[in-house]
């Protein structure tokens, strides 16, 4: 089974990933992780003097419209590419942001879940393009961790 979990920034989608792997098994790996293991780090660590790979991740908040541009690039030819090296390995893709990306690869996907957290974050994250309507399930995460889990 083949499973996209989408949501806006801190919503819970690597906590449900994690979820799903604890309880099924289920093996997981972010856009933001793939992307910068394949391409991104490599492509910016000179210029803003990362030491590692790890670095380059941790300070992904800090450059979100430049990541979302060059995962639309490295998807430029085949919209479903980033998804597709993604679920060549792993299970669960979490955190798909381009509605383009979405529509070519929709369909390699057997359950597409969002992670709410509306009530508790707001929707106000703009690399975000795709919307709650596009997603099969809604899994709320307003509360506590335990009445996620």
């Amino acid at each position: 089974m083949k499973i996209l979990i989408l949501g806006v920034a801190r919503s819970g989608k690597d906590t449900l990933a994690e979820l799903l792997n604890e309880y099924f098994g289920m093996t997981y790996k972010s856009s933001s992780e793939m992307a910068n293991e394949l391409f991104i780090y490599d492509t910016i660590k000179d210029e803003y003097g990362y030491n590692s790979i790890e670095e380059c991740f941790e300070d992904r908040v800090n450059h979100r419209s430049l990541w979302y541009k060059l995962i639309c690039f490295f998807n430029k030819e085949d919209k479903a590419k980033l998804a597709k090296a993604i679920l060549k390995e792993y299970d669960c893709y979490v955190g798909m942001r381009d509605l383009e990306e979405f529509e070519a690869s929709k369909d390699l996907f057997d359950v597409i879940i969002w992670v709410d957290a509306s009530k508790r974050l707001g929707n106000s994250e703009i690399t975000n393009k795709i919307s709650i309507e596009d997603a099969h399930f809604v899994v709320h995460n307003n509360g506590t961790f335990e009445e996620f889990q």
